[in-house]
């Protein structure tokens, strides 16, 4: 036989119509078609882990379905190449599978075995004499499986990102719904203690705001960190600057926790948690959440894990009222001065230790001195009286916690 007596592959992976001596042999195998397929079905494919717990109607009808399209089309197109021209129906099932929840390598090698048995069968099938007839159908039988199964793996991956797409926003809109005390229709609603967590990016040696890509990725990955730490998909709405994770039926957060969102987050990351008894609660324990961690960023607590406690009288002083804008006015005259505001914080941060304050701000003792001598000229506040130091320590919470406060 020629070159030009049977087919080569065609450039864009479809296979070019057959011989005459081919297309006769595809064609005595057809009346073998529905016995092929529920061969595959119920035979060779309980081979592969994990196919025998697949539903019965499953087996029997879609998946025997699907292996019967494919072996008849792959007869018929031995004689017509245009047959390959759609592979829609293969796509759709993937689709279908995907939603399901079958394993994408389970699905795959059905078409891989598949494929097999029905060179098998086309081998038995040939006479003597038909060797070449057999390799080109053979070689168009690899070339047929391998746009099915780029096709089918393509269109699987597809719906699974669809599908993760759909979940997560179903869980974003869950999760904003109780952070603003809303109902949700339709939805299962948390019952008992529910364990709200804020969270805030650092951003010290960031150069503007990250680009949406390194956004995103940051995104999945603190996701991925919750969801590990909890052991489920937890319900969150975070964004480029962080957000609030709701974790029903949990009251303290995982001790590995921080240290997972460390590898994701980076060290500058800010994590406060409250209980909230119902769901009603939730809204009250999301913005003590958020109050806690901006009064800590406020007061100068290094980055971690804070709790109402740890901040509880800088948390009292930052409590706006009548007499807020007054006391923010007691720094007014280091408004211009920010080396003071900065110093005479990191004294108060380190319970007025002279030495620790240098060390952090890499002064000397005496330089701290003479700057916190300066504090007081310009603000009249005794820094030696412990009335004066809680009024300094206010003013800084309510002028940095809420800038409203001087409105």
């Amino acid at each position: 036989m020629t070159h030009d007596e049977h087919s080569e592959p065609a450039s864009d992976g479809r296979p070019q119509q057959l011989s005459p001596a081919a297309a006769a042999l595809a064609a005595r195998c057809e009346s073998q078609v529905n016995e092929l397929a529920r061969r595959m079905a119920r035979g060779v494919f309980e081979q592969l882990s994990g196919y025998a717990e697949l539903p019965g109607d499953v087996k029997d009808v879609e998946i025997a379905a699907t292996a019967r399209h494919a072996v008849r089309l792959f007869l018929r197109g031995a004689a017509e190449a245009s047959e390959w021209d759609s592979l829609e129906y293969f796509q759709e099932r993937a689709a279908q599978r995907a939603e399901e929840g079958m394993p994408l390598h389970l699905l795959l090698r059905t078409y891989t075995l598949g494929a097999r048995e029905l060179w098998r069968a086309l081998r038995e099938v040939a006479g003597p004499g038909e060797q070449q007839a057999l390799a080109e159908l053979t070689e168009a039988l690899f070339t047929a499986a391998d746009r099915v199964v780029g096709a089918v793996a393509e269109s699987y991956l597809d719906e699974q990102v669809a599908l993760a797409a759909e979940r997560h926003e179903q869980r974003r809109t869950l999760a904003r719904a109780l952070l603003d005390g809303r109902p949700v229709i339709g939805a299962p609603m948390p019952d008992g203690s529910v364990l709200v967590l804020c969270l805030r990016f650092g951003t010290s040696g960031v150069m503007g705001r990250p680009s949406p890509v390194t956004v995103r990725r940051r995104l999945r990955r603190v996701q991925g960190a919750f969801d590990r730490a909890f052991g489920t998909e937890v319900l969150a709405v975070l964004d480029g600057d962080g957000g609030h994770v709701v974790v029903p039926g949990v009251t303290e957060p995982p001790g590995r926790l921080r240290e997972l969102l460390r590898e994701t987050a980076g060290p500058e990351l800010r994590l406060a948690a409250a209980v909230a008894t119902t769901v009603g609660d939730i809204p009250r324990a999301a913005r003590l959440t958020s109050e806690v961690i901006r009064v800590a960023a406020a007061c100068g607590v290094r980055p971690g894990v804070h709790r109402l406690e740890d901040v509880l009288l800088e948390y009292h002083l930052s409590r706006p009222s009548e007499g807020s804008a007054r006391i923010v006015a007691m720094l007014a005259p280091l408004a211009d001065r920010p080396e003071l505001v900065e110093t005479l914080r990191t004294h108060l941060e380190q319970r007025q230790d002279r030495r620790a304050t240098a060390r952090l701000l890499n002064l000397h003792p005496n330089s701290v001195d003479n700057r916190l001598a300066r504090i007081q000229d310009l603000t009249g506040l005794d820094l030696a009286d412990p009335r004066d130091v809680a009024l300094a320590l206010a003013a800084l919470l309510l002028r940095d916690a809420d800038p409203g406060v001087t409105e």
